[in-house]
């Protein structure tokens, strides 16, 4: 293990609440049912379609009506796009144990930049993040590995010694594509499509809360120690 790379949403940021926040705000001003909570949850990972989607349902995603709708739901995001969203419980812990130990971490995602970018600089992590890609980065984004093979690239690491944390299939395929060490983090918005069988997704392993990733990253951390320790 040379660096550790997350997954934004889900996985490194809770970022559900604020979703949340503004769908349900969309259903009652649009005068339509109230979208649960839940539902928003698991899909967050899958873009402002999707979200936009949960509040019209029957209409076509090219309709410029629709299309409208969409770029309002980004514009009220990214004009707050941190009133209840923070780093899980127990991230900030896992991020200072890396740093303490100069392993870098980074974000590979499907979140836009421009988004990812006001998200971190909101939460302070624009310094402390070693390496952000997202699809406007690379021609083809996860589960393709040329996202994986970019952050590899500007790290200046062979992926097969990063690990990778998600909470998606499409997370755990990218990384297995770019041969790195896989984890799922099943705490996040797992799809409901996919949340029966975690086996399924050949994971490297699975975690179910933060503390869990954080010994786990813990454990690696020592192994690495001792095996420099030999070698020195």
């Amino acid at each position: 293990m040379k660096a550790v790379l997350f997954d934004l949403d889900g996985t490194l940021i809770d970022t559900a609440a604020d979703f949340v926040r503004i769908i349900q705000q969309m259903c009652r001003d649009e005068q339509r049912p109230v979208v649960e909570a839940e539902i928003i949850r698991t899909q967050v990972s899958e873009g402002a379609r999707a979200m936009v989607q949960l509040v019209y349902p029957e209409m076509d995603v090219t309709d410029p009506v629709f299309l409208a709708h969409r770029q309002r739901f980004l514009n009220t995001y990214g004009d707050n796009i941190v009133v209840d969203t923070n780093l899980f419980e127990g991230m900030y812990p896992l991020l200072e144990e890396l740093e303490a130990h100069q392993i870098p971490w980074g974000i590979v995602t499907n979140k836009p930049r421009g988004l990812s970018e006001l998200l971190l600089a909101a939460l302070n992590l624009t310094e402390r993040c070693a390496v952000l890609v997202c699809p406007e980065d690379v021609s083809k984004t996860k589960p393709d590995p040329e996202p994986m093979y970019l952050a590899a690239k500007q790290l200046n690491l062979e992926a097969r010694d990063i690990i990778y944390v998600g909470d998606h299939p499409r997370d755990i395929d990218a990384g297995r594509n770019a041969e790195m060490y896989t984890i799922l983090a099943a705490y996040g918005y797992l799809p409901v499509e996919s949340r029966d069988d975690l086996l399924a997704w050949q994971a490297d392993a699975i975690i179910q809360t933060v503390p869990e990733l954080h010994q786990l990253l813990k454990n690696k951390i020592a192994v690495l120690a001792e095996n420099q320790g030999m070698m020195g």
